[in-house]
């Protein structure tokens, strides 16, 4: 995509939604991070049917602790992989109580060496808890970026460093959640809704379903 392009692309999205919101369900920056790690292969839908319980009960890592991993499994038993992410939430608890006074930080190197947190999470809580220009990227991501000639690569850090050069700077803080929309209710997998589309005109894909 040329770069009068993407800004059109963008622009036309801000447009539409000026302001776009994560879907997943949380109170403050800790039941964020707790949101994010939980919708690992998991829809944000299922997680959110788990969480409001959970974080009513913990909203903070001392309470999580406290509450016990046998208690946080029962909660989230919905969501796939439960077992192994019942542990991680009590271990990334732990290490922030440890380490950073039960306080969420504000940096990349110290989110990823949490139990259960990859670059992909802390993306995620670093812009939408503290509105960092990250972009976290997800299968939805992953597969606009290639389809439209935004952003192609092969691994999901290629086109998140691409995204990163050629989205322009005044929609960075939004542009990860635009995408993720854009992918999950019209760019979708299997057939893209290319008839309702709003930036249709600007996308390289050339199989268009019009």
């Amino acid at each position: 995509m040329k770069k009068q392009d993407i800004h059109e692309f963008f622009a036309r999205l801000e447009k539409i939604d000026p302001e776009p919101q994560g879907e997943l369900y949380h109170t403050n920056p800790y039941t964020l991070l707790v949101a994010v790690l939980l919708s690992a292969q998991a829809t944000d839908k299922g997680v959110n049917k788990a969480t409001p319980a959970l974080f009513e009960k913990a909203d903070t890592p001392e309470k999580m602790v406290a509450l016990g991993e046998d208690t946080v499994r029962d909660h989230i038993k919905t969501i796939g992989l439960f077992n192994t992410k019942a542990k991680n939430v009590i271990k990334m608890s732990q290490a922030l109580i440890d380490n950073h006074d039960g306080i969420v930080p504000q940096d990349r190197d110290a989110l990823v060496k949490l139990a259960g947190v990859g670059r992909k999470t802390a993306n995620v809580v670093l812009n939408m808890a503290f509105g960092h220009h990250t972009i976290a990227v997800d299968t939805h991501i992953f597969r606009v970026g290639n389809r439209t000639g935004m952003a192609k690569g092969k691994t999901v850090d290629t086109v998140e460093r691409k995204l990163e050069k050629v989205v322009p700077e005044e929609f960075k803080l939004h542009c990860h959640h635009w995408l993720i929309l854009h992918g999950r209710y019209i760019c979708v997998a299997r057939k893209p809704k290319c008839n309702i589309c709003p930036v249709a005109d600007l996308c390289n894909f050339k199989d268009k379903t019009l």
